[in-house]
């Protein structure tokens, strides 16, 4: 799914005894609750060979007797020892305190989170990532915000990351779309960090309110731009909608907003995740192994066809196969907002523009481009950009897309 071209900050952070601590306790966590769901697994497949393939129930299927007891106390044994050395571990990450992470655990956890961090929020695990605005993998206090504010004259860019990523990974063999911006432009970026696994509309709620924060304590109106690589883009349009609905200020405020890979209108892979999961679900020995395909985040879900709103997944089966039904949500008006696609082939043809695009979006999801007029995104023509031998993680540092990035920033 990455490029391994892909290089992270050379960044001087070192991972602090507490963040160990933390870190050892969310895994354990993590492996209580894994070695409690493939019991599941196999009890359930168990109990489906028994019964020869006829049960029928929707319910979790228990085996009974001997063979349910020993189910039982795998369980039961399980999760107390998890329990015993959760209360351990967390003991002691508060006497060691908190301190900056490392490099590599940024990196590694942003991905869980991309997978799991809607669970790991439910299970309140010390993994999942809490939104903040950061610099070099820092949050930035209200002081630090403040200054960056007054040095810029307000002119401020947000950097909005994509699934399964980190603020820390918007810099590339050297390059950072953002460092290069303030050098050429003035602008003084902020880095975005939130939890990608969870829904794209409950970060764009809770972006929209850290923006309107944002806004209360600068001493001078902002001149903000948005730079969003891949769902960042749907968490960044998630914003506006609720930015309206709560009448936050920080909108009028908002100039231009540029979408590097954004789908849209959804990403073929979590289409034919969802495919998968409607087959393992349509065979009684397949469908036990139906829940491996079902641990994927409500974020991924989202990128189905690019769900923005909370009525687009209240209320329904996030894996169950169905059609687009989304509500239809413009471009958020007043707002410059221009769009780029990068597509692997270097000519335009039907499979490599329709099908393939940069590797997980195609051409016509990431310029907004929907037979649905309702769902069309009215980008004007000169707003749209393709770049062509290129997949979906050289939008964070091909120079030709720095270059259009910064034409288009440029354009009065």
């Amino acid at each position: 799914m990455f490029n391994t071209r892909i290089k992270t900050k050379k960044l001087e952070i070192k991972a602090s005894p507490s963040d160990r601590a933390n870190d050892m306790r969310g895994i354990n966590q993590l492996a209580v609750d894994a070695v409690t769901g493939l019991t599941d697994i196999v009890e359930a497949l168990h109990y489906t060979i028994l019964s020869l393939g006829l049960n029928k129930q929707d319910t979790q299927p228990r085996t009974r007797g001997v063979t349910g007891f020993v189910y039982r106390n795998i369980r039961t044994v399980t999760a107390f020892v998890g329990d015993k050395i959760d209360f351990s571990l967390s003991q002691l990450g508060s006497a060691l305190g908190q301190h900056e992470s490392s490099l590599n655990r940024e990196v590694a956890i942003s991905m869980l989170n991309g997978v799991l961090g809607d669970y790991l929020l439910e299970r309140e695990n010390p993994l999942a990532v809490i939104m903040q605005f950061r610099r070099d993998g820092k949050p930035l206090s209200d002081v630090a915000l403040r200054n960056l504010i007054e040095k810029s004259n307000g002119k401020i860019l947000l950097m909005v990351h994509g699934l399964c990523m980190n603020d820390l990974q918007w810099q590339v063999d050297e390059h950072d779309h953002g460092v290069e911006l303030a050098r050429d432009l003035g602008y003084e970026p902020i880095y975005l960090h939130y939890n990608t696994g969870r829904h794209i509309s409950e970060n764009g709620r809770d972006l929209s309110s850290l923006l309107e924060y944002l806004v209360g304590i600068s001493s001078q109106p902002l001149s903000l731009s948005i730079l969003a690589h891949s769902m960042g883009g749907l968490v960044s349009r998630s914003a506006f909608y609720y930015g309206e609905k709560a009448k936050h200020t920080w909108l009028e405020q908002v100039n231009k907003m540029v979408f590097l890979g954004t789908p849209h209108h959804g990403a073929a892979l979590e289409k034919g995740g969802n495919l998968i999961d409607v087959l393992l679900g349509s065979n009684p020995y397949s469908k036990p192994f139906a829940k491996l395909g079902k641990i994927r985040s409500a974020g991924i879900t989202d990128l189905r066809y690019g769900s923005i709103i909370d009525e687009d997944w209240q209320g329904k089966d996030r894996f169950s196969y169905t059609m687009d039904n989304r509500g239809s949500l413009a471009l958020p008006n007043g707002v410059h907002c221009y769009t780029l696609a990068a597509v692997k082939s270097k000519e335009s043809t039907v499979v490599g523009d329709g099908l393939i695009g940069d590797g997980l979006v195609n051409v016509d999801s990431a310029l907004g481009r929907h037979n649905d007029d309702l769902l069309h995104l009215t980008f004007p023509e000169h707003h749209q950009w393709i770049g062509r031998d290129m997949n979906h993680m050289d939008l964070l540092y091909h120079p030709d897309v720095y270059r259009k990035i910064r034409q288009w920033l440029l354009d009065p």
